[in-house]
């Protein structure tokens, strides 16, 4: 059998990418190449620090949109307090745990369980399937009392576990004598409004402090990508690619994940299409899909009710001449289309609370505005993203296939919303 390096159908020099790894999502950077997060490292370090000194560590929530380096911060503090504890002669393990994917309490536990046996030497047989939660514990605390002092927890994307009681069962651990070590967990969340989810007694027994990171400015974006141009080959990147890259991710999210991707896309563009280079077309191009995955992203994990009121706020924006859009406007065309796909729409407080989340995740901007006597002060909404993505994500959700198209929405005229003129949307669906 030949070596790859001797087939032609594989190419030993890559004529775009010099070290790719720099570039994909999950990567956690050397600490010379972190930026503009100094304050975030020392709150965290703060919080947790006390395991390499052998004392127990708090407990910490952090909130941020995507792309702000929570994730990148929380694992970067991890490692560092774990080789610190390592020269205090403490052992010291980090567990990381993508809720995302791991979103019941058997599934996180387990993933636990397996990556303690993982670390140690541990004998007993740890099934990945048919026992139940409580026995993945028992592995747990049986691990964690044999081979380790400390343990640090990160929970990434902690609200989209199915219930919060692993934050206790953790939490508790030593209190109830399942272990004696000291187990830190830090809890990440793009949702603001995770801590009202929980249950009192496990707030009350989790006892965090919270933390919140603030997206990245222009500047930032710019050094962050600059510490990354060794991912592609010498002279690849043209003058000003990625200063455009930056600038654009600055005025679209302060996302530096997003920011990397379209790097990474350009890239990719670059080389389908045989161009020796990364120019500014190829980075305009791939901030156009990243956009686009960036929008669904965001929205996969919404309400239902969520997703139409984006829907409707789109629906106005392109069927109108403007571009904002009060809540009460927006509501009635919610209604009209809950109508129309037989599903009954939640309050018009409620729908606002949906919108205030989406403000947050940084898919739409609210502004307060007086209205003069007559009318008050209300909430204007609008989209950061071109409306035809809000309606790409909305329609590749299967539970909303039959959200009508919008020509259907005016011709309806079932309220005060439905009176925009006629225009033809298929073409966006």
């Amino acid at each position: 059998m030949a070596e790859q390096a001797g087939d032609p159908l594989f190419k030993s020099h890559d004529p775009i990418f010099n070290r790719k790894e720099l570039l994909h999502v999950g990567h956690v950077p050397d600490e010379d190449r972190i930026v503009g997060r100094d304050d975030e490292i020392e709150s965290v370090a703060a919080e947790v620090g006390a395991i390499t000194r052998g004392d127990p560590p708090n407990n910490v929530m952090i909130y941020g949109k995507t792309g702000t380096g929570k994730s990148l911060i929380s694992r970067h503090v991890a490692t560092r307090a774990q080789d610190a504890a390592h020269g205090n002669e403490i052992d010291c393990g980090v567990l990381y745990v993508d809720c995302s994917e791991a979103n019941t309490e058997t599934r996180a536990t387990r993933q636990l369980a397996l990556s303690l046996k993982d670390q140690t030497d541990y004998r007993e047989n740890i099934p990945v399937r048919g026992v139940g939660t409580m026995e993945y514990y028992q592995h747990i605390w049986a691990i964690l009392e044999e081979f380790f002092d400390a343990v640090i927890v990160i929970l990434d994307e902690i609200d989209k576990l199915d219930n919060s009681n692993i934050l206790m069962q953790l939490s508790r651990a030593r209190e109830a004598q399942k272990t004696s070590a000291y187990i830190g967990v830090i809890g990440i969340s793009n949702k603001v409004k995770y801590r009202e989810t929980l249950d009192e007694r496990i707030d009350s027994s989790f006892g965090h402090r919270e933390l919140f990171f603030h997206p990245y400015d222009a500047s930032q974006l710019r050094e962050i990508m600059r510490n990354r141009e060794d991912a592609f080959q010498p002279g690849v990147l043209e003058d000003g690619t990625i200063e455009l890259c930056a600038a654009l991710a600055a005025k679209k999210h302060g996302d530096a994940r997003k920011a990397i991707e379209i790097l990474k896309e350009a890239g990719e563009l670059a080389r389908r299409t045989g161009s020796e280079t990364v120019a500014e077309d190829h980075i305009k191009q791939a901030q156009e899909v990243a956009e686009i995955n960036r929008i669904e992203e965001l929205t996969s994990g919404a309400t239902v009710h969520a997703k139409l009121a984006l829907y409707a706020l789109a629906s106005h924006i392109i069927t109108g001449e403007r571009e904002t859009y009060k809540t009460r406007e927006i509501y009635e065309r919610y209604v009209d289309i809950c109508e129309l796909v037989a599903t009954d729409p939640i309050t018009e407080n409620g729908l606002y609370r949906q919108l205030k989340e989406q403000a947050f995740l940084g898919v739409i901007e609210s502004e307060k505005t007086g209205g003069g006597r007559s009318q008050g002060s209300y909430l204007l909404h609008r989209l950061v993203t071109d409306p035809k993505h809000i309606v790409k994500a909305v329609r590749r959700d299967a539970s909303l296939e039959e959200v009508p198209p919008y020509e259907r929405l005016a011709e309806t005229g079932s309220g005060s919303a439905m009176r925009d003129r006629d225009v033809d949307l298929s073409s966006f669906s």
